[in-house]
């Protein structure tokens, strides 16, 4: 069958209330190139809605266009068209699995690839968002892994078809009778025909849960007094951090959910890596852990052990308590500092004791409580113990997923450093699963979570990267060699 004189039909895809789609050649490409052909159909044959129906079919194309053309994870729109009083679009036709399949496949998805899908769809989602479109049929049917990348796509927009709805209401005028979207994976306001932005974070929580617990929504029992899915004994082994990202995309009330598709990928990279505890107030105590074994370091080494208090009132002054033994060497224990330590000055505490002249030995009190060091402790010829706080490394940047988005310019990259730079722009390479020589940027993107290298640098495919991303891998270049701002030199 020849579809319009040129797309030849290989055979039918699916099938539901809105038409049929098919799997079909162009034959007026030199590649015959493979695609999806749509074919929709209004739910009334009502010749007064028709050209209200093919204006908002225009429009709604237009849109798809759009997206398509701004993100290799959206289907590009190829045509549409109308034909015998039925629309049809052509779109890419992307080879791959869809979640589903994926999982009658290889079983549940593990935690870390979850977050790999997540963090890969919130940016297009975003985008999504940023264009005023609420998708409205998120779920694992209409999310496909491509096979070149591994890549998800996101397919099937349900604007589309809701305009295929239209019809007229008692008045004459025109109003769309059809609920776009899929039960259990749709929240009660998109089932009230009231959809927002975050029922699209709302119906992607609902196929996260799916591909961790195997379990689709119509199966999970609900608390009968809050309302709330009881799905976390299906998922025993997924982490804290997670299932409340999780839940929180599930929520009842929008207002409860995720506010953006931003705030939801921040929260995501932001339970990735365990937070540094914050500096403790000023008065907090600083404690001594008698418990931690030595370290070989220790052995050969003279080791004092200072406990000190202050009885006040009890016995008048300060007691300073010292022990030291001429006897046979025994290992000692490690002093560590609890995190919540403070000390009273910005300069490192000392702790100092007099100088013996005796080999010294630790008595070992295991039962000695951590004790409060409320004033400095002096005495002459001191041997100091200078207590520090390791520096905070940061561990990530940032991903830089919309990078594949949109065009970048200088506001992007003014006031980066050479280091950022160049993570921001070998990030588009590390996305499409590329290595690299270099040790320094091979180890950072080795922390990243998200990261799942495929090919040595050598084999690199680059027309895994769309025009975007080429367009500022080259720009982002030349900015670090104008400016002389590059940080990893082989």
């Amino acid at each position: 069958m020849l579809l319009n004189e040129r797309y030849q039909i290989i055979r039918t895809l699916g099938s539901g209330g809105f038409g049929e789609t098919f799997l079909a050649e162009d034959t007026q490409m030199p590649s015959h190139r493979r695609c999806v052909i749509k074919q929709l159909k209004p739910i009334q044959n009502n010749p007064q809605i028709y050209q209200l129906v093919q204006e908002r079919f225009g429009r709604e194309a237009a849109i798809l266009e759009d997206l398509g053309g701004s993100t290799d994870q959206i289907p590009c729109l190829y045509a549409y068209f109308k034909l015998n009083s039925q629309f049809y679009l052509v779109q890419e036709w992307i080879e791959g699995d869809t979640l589903t399949e994926k999982i009658r496949q290889q079983g549940l998805f593990s935690e870390s690839a979850v977050r790999e899908l997540l963090a890969n769809l919130l940016p297009v989602l975003e985008y999504v968002h940023s264009k005023r479109i609420i998708h409205r049929d998120i779920k694992p049917d209409n999310i496909i892994l491509r096979h070149r990348d591994g890549k998800p796509v996101l397919i099937d927009f349900g604007a589309v078809r809701e305009s295929m709805g239209t019809v007229l209401n008692s008045q004459g005028n025109p109003t769309s009778s059809i609920v776009i979207g899929t039960p259990g994976y749709m929240p009660s306001e998109q089932a009230a025909g009231r959809p927002v932005y975050s029922s699209d974070l709302y119906s992607l929580g609902m196929t996260a849960i799916y591909l961790l617990t195997g379990q689709p929504p119509q199966a999970l029992e609900t608390d009968s007094r809050t309302g709330d899915l009881l799905w976390h004994r299906h998922a025993m082994n997924v982490s804290p951090a997670l299932i409340e990202i999780i839940d929180k995309t599930i929520q009842y009330h929008p207002r409860d959910r995720f506010s953006s598709t931003r705030e939801m990928l921040e929260a995501l990279q932001g339970a990735v890596v365990s937070p540094i505890p914050p500096t403790p107030p000023a008065h907090s105590p600083a404690t001594v852990s008698l418990n931690t074994p030595s370290t070989t370091q220790d052995k050969g080494r003279n080791n004092i052990l200072i406990a000190s208090a202050i009885a006040g009132g009890l016995i008048g002054g300060s007691v300073i308590i010292g022990f030291a033994l001429t006897k046979s060497f025994q290992p000692v224990a490690q002093q560590t500092i609890s995190p919540s330590v403070n000390l009273p000055t910005a300069k490192p505490q000392v702790i100092e004791t007099p100088n013996l002249q005796s080999t010294p030995r630790i008595i070992e009190t295991p039962n000695i409580k951590p004790i409060q060091i409320s004033q400095p402790i002096l005495t002459p010829s001191p041997s100091v113990v200078t207590i520090s706080k390791p520096p905070e490394i940061p561990t990530t940047i940032n991903n830089y997923f919309w990078l594949s988005q949109r065009l970048v310019t200088d506001a992007d990259l003014n006031n980066k450093d050479g280091f950022e730079l160049d993570i921001m722009r070998n990030s588009i390479f590390a996305r499409h699963g590329r290595r690299f020589d270099t040790p320094g940027l091979q180890e950072y993107f080795d922390s990243q979570p998200w990261y799942s290298p495929r090919y040595s640098p050598k084999n690199f495919p680059t027309n895994l990267l769309s025009k975007i991303e080429r367009q500022n891998v080259e720009y982002i270049a030349k900015y670090q060699d104008r400016h002389n701002l590059r940080h990893f030199k082989k």
